[in-house]
């Protein structure tokens, strides 16, 4: 039997899903037909700002705002791609991002300085993130109940040690804050660190064993452990690199906000998960791509932008991510239908 990990062309062992040919090349990735459809709705976004609110859509504080918005988010959306391309699903990262900049701004830990600050709600997001994985890979749970278990959780101990109350970074620790003030060719730091998030998921998923295993844990598990491939130790890892992308974003928020929270984070996992899904990742697993959850992310972050910028209630800013997110998943069963043999 061939080996799943080894690149291969599209075709491979039954059942087992792999990337495309378009993989290897971003520029390939980004002009496939899902991902044209993707940038054309960015751009009619873009044509509605102009229109409706030129003179503060156009302009560089605005762009650099959405940017700064995304950055956060994206970060997240970067490991819920992997964990739903490997077949699962994870509603517990915007509670592990709260618990991790809960962790890293108590007195304690802000004591020792910002890059242990910065270290420590890494660490507190991994750590949550593989007690996820061990629940679902080696507990045998479903991953919906698992991480809507450690969403109440998280949301609680981050509660418990803040006292319910927001915890400020203090003056000495501002090399953190520095993240979001400090601009380079006019962007803040923390884009750059998106964006670096951004690469190396890509690399990750696109060039490495690691990817190969994930689509074809997630399109076939069973013919995946018939490969070779440990079906449960990679699904512990890809939860273990959701939490860490968790982890990440606690530091960018913290950067943002100069506060942890047990409030951070509220309702980003149907943020991430939403962006995913319009992206054109599958929500049973097995085809993705890192490219387009960012499309998506950024076509969300344009339309909460334009609510913003025109004074539009929240509640339709909601109801209109709530019809985005059905007509992506009608789109992708119909897509499903006409591929079906």
């Amino acid at each position: 039997m061939s080996d799943p990990t080894k690149p291969r062309s599209d075709t491979g062992p039954p059942g087992i899903a792999l990337p495309g040919r378009a993989g290897g090349n971003p520029l390939g990735r980004l002009t496939e037909a899902g991902h044209m459809g993707l940038l054309v709705a960015i751009a009619l976004l873009v044509v509605v700002g102009l229109v409706t609110k030129p003179a503060a859509f156009a302009t560089t504080s605005n762009l650099v705002s959405i940017l700064s918005l995304a950055a956060t988010i994206g970060v997240i959306t970067v490991g819920a791609t992997f964990v739903i391309i490997g077949g699962g699903i994870d509603l517990s990262v915007g509670a592990i991002m709260a618990l991790a900049s809960v962790w890293a701004t108590t007195v304690a830990t802000q004591e020792f300085g910002p890059v242990v600050m910065a270290i420590c709600a890494i660490l507190v997001g991994t750590g949550t993130g593989l007690v996820n994985g061990v629940l679902i890979a080696y507990g045998r749970l479903v991953p919906f109940i698992a991480t809507l278990a450690m969403l109440v959780a998280a949301r609680g101990l981050a509660q418990r040690m803040s006292d319910r109350k927001t915890q400020l970074i203090q003056p000495e620790n501002s090399a953190i804050v520095e993240l979001s003030t400090t601009r380079v060719l006019g962007v803040p730091l923390l884009v750059y660190i998106f964006a670096l998030v951004v690469a190396l998921g890509w690399v990750l998923l696109n060039r490495t064993t690691f990817g190969r295993r994930t689509y074809a844990v997630g399109g076939n598990p069973e013919a995946a452990r018939l490969a070779g491939i440990d079906v449960r130790r990679h699904t512990m890892l890809l939860y273990a690199l959701s939490g860490l992308c968790c982890g990440i974003a606690a530091v960018l928020i913290m950067a943002r906000t100069t506060t942890g929270s047990s409030t951070h984070g509220d309702l980003y996992e149907l943020d991430a998960i939403a962006a995913v899904i319009i992206g054109g990742t599958l929500l049973t697993g097995g085809r993705g791509t890192i490219i387009g959850s960012i499309l998506g992310l950024l076509i969300f972050t344009l339309i909460t932008n334009l609510f913003i910028l025109n004074g539009l209630n929240t509640s339709d800013q909601l109801i209109a991510k709530g019809l985005i997110i059905v007509v992506a998943v009608l789109l992708q069963r119909r897509n499903l239908k006409e591929r079906a043999p």
